[in-house]
């Protein structure tokens, strides 16, 4: 006994097989011990296939079977599937069209925003070197103020003195005024 070879199984029967069918036998080999060659019913050698085939093409085949009918050209299916291919392709211009309406649009945008950018950062600095220039006016104007107040500080302090001591002068003067007049007339008698 001699084992069949192992035949491949197309995809659709593996998957076949793999959902829980049954393989398909495998066919029985052909012809008289599997040497492709069949016993004719005349009983006739193996040969004389050919001259049976032979004689059978003087024979003039059988009409066609009946199908569909004459053939008819499919213009207006194509043109459906061109049509859509067509709108396909409007629609890409389109879309691209308006991408780059946008793209240039925000391109002006962008250059509008960086002037306006550049214009701020020059008026920013200009009004920091402003600034700054102010605050240093001020801050010598601070200190020559504070120079000149503590200058006044000691004028007033001076002044302060000055009026004290007259003041202790006069008060010792209105204090004693009596006692020096009655001293100064004991003096004249």
């Amino acid at each position: 006994y001699k084992a069949p070879p192992k035949r491949e199984l197309s995809a659709e029967e593996r998957i076949f097989v793999n959902n829980g069918g049954e393989e398909s036998a495998t066919p029985a080999p052909g012809g008289i011990a599997g040497t492709g060659i069949t016993y004719l019913q005349q009983s006739a050698p193996a040969f004389v296939q050919v001259a049976a085939h032979r004689a059978a093409s003087d024979i003039a085949p059988p009409p066609a079977p009946e199908t569909w009918g004459a053939y008819a050209k499919k213009g207006q299916e194509s043109n459906g599937v061109i049509a859509m291919m067509d709108l396909l392709v409007a629609d890409l211009d389109k879309e691209m069209q308006q991408m780059e309406v946008e793209e240039s649009e925000a391109q002006k945008e962008y250059e509008a925003f960086m002037e306006d950018s550049k214009n701020k950062r020059t008026a920013d600095s200009k009004s920091i070197a402003d600034k700054e220039g102010h605050k240093a006016d001020l801050e010598v104007q601070l200190q020559k103020d504070g120079v000149e107040h503590k200058a006044t500080l000691k004028a007033g302090m001076d002044k302060a003195l000055q009026i004290r001591d007259l003041h202790l002068e006069c008060d010792w003067l209105t204090s004693n005024y009596e006692a020096r007049k009655e001293a100064r007339t004991g003096e004249i008698e």
